[in-house]
């Protein structure tokens, strides 16, 4: 497992009951979580004095009950520096477990020692992007939600980031790569966190486990003569951990690593896992 256990403004406290105890900066905040199917004692005092609970509706769905939670504030990570919110859905705008990966995307971009180019595909608010930048790589942040982009832009600013140079694509994802393929345009790094389940612009259906293969596919299209890495996410349970690294590697050779992602838990001294990451390598 990829432990992201650097953090200083965010800290797994406990976990059980289907549910997460999480503090974000000085907010103790409780959220939904699939994997924390265990029934444990919930000795933590936040589980009682949190300042916002996610509550499931029946119906699907649900809403926050907070008390006197901002609209949104920041959290920091190294030198980085991100806004957060309550969120539809449970989510605040920031996968945590994440940290980990932005740590592998920072050194393999310094220790480059060339100019890199990185293309960020279903990009969500940026983590990736902000780290990628802020290790000096010039970066294409795409993703189809123009809340999602504008929320990016606003981490990189908050981060210091402003004048760097970064281009930010509302689009779906394959037709932009297909586009870059026609225009010849090529990366030296790929970032990819796709949906489990969506839909494309013409209505055409996404699943995962059935479209990944043929998505990495294409994007080795838009791949440099002298890749660095590869980095895909995946949230979705049907889909290994080696799945992912033997569609890498069919796909562009090299050398494909994947784990778990996880976050270590302040009460238990245990870990939770958090979806999986592939690293690709030449």
């Amino acid at each position: 497992m990829w432990l992201a256990d650097k953090w200083r403004d965010y800290e797994l406290l406990d976990c059980s009951g289907g549910e997460k105890l999480e503090r974000w900066g000085e907010f103790v905040l409780v959220r939904p979580d699939p994997q924390a199917i265990w029934d444990t004692a919930r000795e933590h005092p936040g589980w009682l004095s949190a300042d916002a609970v996610y509550r499931r509706s029946q119906t699907g769905g649900g809403e926050w009950q907070k008390k006197n939670v901002p609209s949104s504030w920041q959290v920091g990570y190294g030198s980085l520096n991100f806004n957060v919110s309550l969120m539809n859905f449970k989510h605040t705008g920031l996968f945590p477990e994440q940290a980990v990966n932005w740590d592998f995307i920072s050194d393999k971009i310094k220790s480059a020692n060339r100019e890199i180019s990185v293309l960020n595909l279903f990009a969500y608010t940026g983590g990736a992007t902000v780290a990628a930048s802020a290790a000096g790589a010039n970066v294409c942040h795409v993703d189809a939600a123009k809340g999602m982009v504008s929320r990016a832009r606003e981490n990189a600013a908050a981060s210091g980031l402003s004048e760097r140079p970064v281009r930010w694509i509302i689009d779906d994802c394959a037709k932009f790569v297909e586009r870059e393929i026609r225009r010849g345009r090529k990366y030296d790094a790929l970032i990819m966190d796709p949906p489990s389940y969506g839909r494309g612009p013409s209505g055409e259906v996404w699943k995962l486990e059935d479209s990944l293969f043929d998505f990495v596919r294409l994007c080795s299209g838009v791949l440099s003569d002298d890749p660095l890495f590869v980095l895909i996410n995946s949230y979705t349970t049907g889909l290994s951990a080696s799945t992912i690294s033997y569609i890498t590697q069919v796909v562009l050779g090299g050398q494909a690593e994947s784990r778990e992602l996880g976050l270590p838990v302040t009460a238990s001294g245990l870990a939770l896992p958090c979806g999986a990451a592939c690293r690709w390598t030449p």
